[in-house]
This record gives structure tokens, sequence and C-alpha cells, in this order.
């Protein structure tokens, strides 16, 4: 059967009382619900973009689909649809710049950025290394470079590593992984510059994050006003759809069989039978749903700032005993435990609770709490591991 990382660290440490199963579930469906209620705010956003309708109409209508759509099919057909929507996504994120360009004329782009009303240089603005007009901070550096920690503890990406066929397949599949990273960020970057460019004289604003809409509004004036292919458009537009239900449908799965599985069949009601645990299991998918919707209701949350809370949280709490328990044969339970108790709550104290007149700390320091997070709870499971009994030979 396919392992999830709570079953894989019991597993791993050899947990008789199922605390770490606790521990992740509990962690899982917390930082989830936050996740998920990104991908339905996208889901609205696109919704009411394309249609007019109002957001919270645009919502509950994303969130439908969305939910119908996971209720269809398990595991396996969320890794064979992924793989379409993900080569979807990549032709999507490819054509779209590249048109642009062609439409606009090279020699429009750096005019058009300087009349947008930049508030730094457009050479500045072009310049990775600077920032609001200054060189770029240490602080802003590493809260940028500690995204890339997150990867070593998130339930839905390491899950697809676990169900590979062959280990032969893994260096396959890394290879994979970076180089469509790569393309996706890097080309996310592009898409914010040029939208900006080939948007004007129409500029997003802040509020209610309008400038996330950038992509959709680039494909709406690419194909419904300068050239009229509405279908190509359409087809652009549900690679947007398709990135919003890849990662939607993968975080309630998660997360359903994080309360079924994990904490319901694992740990409180041993005998549970096959069909009560699917009950359970739907029953999560439904409630993590409108918990989502009601984080996301309100039409200026961020899917950002919603996304880089999520990721924090999940990347601090299972990424350093995931590395650890691969790569440091002196991990125990008590260390394991102690890590993913820190990083969750380190994260959650630095980006929820106002601690310096009135701001949290992640706000008042400007560092992302996933570089935090991820320290204090490496450093826990090495203090905790050392002063407590070293595990038997077998572990």
């Amino acid at each position: 059967s396919l392992m999830t990382i709570p079953e894989y660290l019991s597993n791993r440490f050899r947990d008789k009382h199922n605390i770490l199963i606790t521990i992740s579930a509990i962690v899982i469906v917390i930082f989830f619900v936050v996740y998920s209620a990104s991908a339905f705010a996208s889901g609205g956003k696109l919704f009411a973009s394309i249609t007019k309708m109002d957001y919270h109409q645009a919502l509950i209508v994303g969130a439908v689909v969305i939910l119908i759509y996971t209720f269809l099919g398990g595991f396996l057909a969320v890794c064979t649809t992924d793989f379409v929507q993900g080569m979807m996504m990549l032709v999507g994120v490819l054509a779209v710049p590249i048109l642009v360009v062609i439409v606009l004329g090279t020699g429009n782009i750096v005019p058009n950025l300087v009349n947008s009303g930049l508030n730094v240089d457009a050479k500045d603005y072009l310049n990775i290394f600077m920032q609001d007009g200054k060189p770029i901070s240490g602080i802003s550096i590493a809260s940028q470079l500690a995204w890339g920690l997150g990867y070593c503890g998130m339930p839905h990406i390491l899950v697809r590593f676990m169900a590979v066929r062959d280990e032969k397949e893994l260096a396959k599949s890394k290879k994979v992984a970076i180089v469509w990273v790569l393309i996706s960020l890097v080309l996310a970057c592009v898409i914010g510059v040029l939208g900006r460019a080939y948007l004007y004289p129409m500029v997003l604003s802040n509020e209610g994050a309008q400038y996330e809409n950038v992509y959709i509004e680039m494909i709406k004036k690419l194909f419904m006003t300068d050239y009229t292919l509405p279908f190509i458009g359409g087809l652009l537009l549900c690679g947007i759809l398709a990135a919003i239900m890849s990662t939607a449908d993968s975080q309630l799965l998660v997360s359903s069989s994080a309360v079924a599985n994990d904490l319901f069949k694992g740990v409180f009601f041993k005998k549970l039978k096959d069909k009560q645990v699917l009950f359970i299991a739907r029953a999560t998918v439904f409630v993590v749903a409108i918990i989502a919707i009601v984080i996301a209701w309100n039409p200026n949350s961020s899917i950002m700032n919603l996304v880089s809370d999520a990721w924090a949280g999940l990347g601090s709490a299972f990424g350093p005993i995931v590395v650890m328990s691969l790569f440091w044969r002196r991990t125990n339970l008590p260390g394991a435990i102690a890590g993913m108790v820190t990083g969750g709550l380190t994260v959650i104290i630095w980006d929820y609770i106002p601690l310096v007149g009135g701001q949290t700390l992640g706000t008042y320091t400007g560092l992302y709490s996933l570089a935090v997070g991820f320290l204090f709870s490496l450093v826990m499971i090495v203090i905790v591991s050392l002063v407590t009994k070293a595990p038997s030979k077998e572990i």
C-alpha cells in the first residue's frame, strides 16, 4: 500500500503510541486548510475575472468544481490528470510571454514600464539584485532562498516520489522536477514584468491583490482583444484552472488520508472497516473545503500570502525531520516529536501572533517564517535526540 508521510515517520521511529501520527495529522489539517483556501481563492478570482460573476459566487462555483473532481478520482486518477494538466500549464507559461513579446515589440517593453508609474528606475525594476531602488538586503535573500527548504517537507509532493514504481526512476523524477520548477518559476517572474508592460495603460492595483490577475488579463487581452482567438484563450485559461485543481485535489486527498487513515484508523478506532474509512475521508474533504471557503471569503485575501503561510508551516514541521530521518542515524523519537512541534508552532507564532507593537515578528523583521521554523526545528531535533536515549541498533 502507498505510505503517507505520517506513516513513514511512525514506522521509521517505531512509534508505538502513535504520537507522531497524531501530530502529523494535526499539522497537515491546519496548514492544508490554509493551502486549500489559496486554491479556492485562485479559482474564485479566475471565474470572477472571466464571467464577471461576483467574487463570492465565483468562489463557491470554483470550490464545487474542485470538490466534484476530487470525489470522482482517487490518487491514481490525480497523478494521471496532473500530468495532462502540467503539460497545459507548461504550454501556457511558455506561449503567453513569447506571444506578448512578439505583439508588443521588444522596443516598447522598457518605455511602457517607465510610463506605467514604477516607483523605481526601470533599470532597477529589471535587476533581480535591487529591491525598491536599493540593493537587495541579506534578510530578503535569506527569505527567498528559504522557500527551497519547503520542498523537503511537502506531504503532497513527497507522496509522488514515494509512489514511484522503481528506485531507478527517481533519478529521472529528480531531473523532471528541477527542470519544471526552473521553467515555471522563471517564467512566472517574466510574466509579471511583461504583463505590466503589455497591459499598460491598465495597471493592476494592490487592492484585493488585483495584480495576481495579471496572467488572466494578459490572456484576455491577447486572445479576446488583439487577436480574436477565443478558443486558444480558453485553453490557456483552462491551464490556470488545471494548476489550481491539480494542487487543490492533492491537498484535499492528503488531508483526508491524514484524518481517516492516520488518525481515525491508526490511532482512535483500529477496527474500522474500509467503507467507514472512506466515509470519514469524504467527510474530511468536505469539512476542509468549507473552512477553506471561509478563509478565502475575503475578496482581498492574497493568494501569495495564503500559499506562503501554508508552505512555511508544512516545510518547518516536516522538512527537518524528513531530512534528519534519512541522513542522521542518531535521530530518535523524542527528537522527532520536539522538532515537528517546534517547527509548526514557530510558524504560527511568527506569522499570526502580534508580539512587537501590534506587528507579527514576520512583518517586523521581514524574515520569512520558514527560515526560522526550519532552523529551530533542526536545532531541537539535534538537542533533544542527543540528551535522550539513543535509538536501538535496529532503528
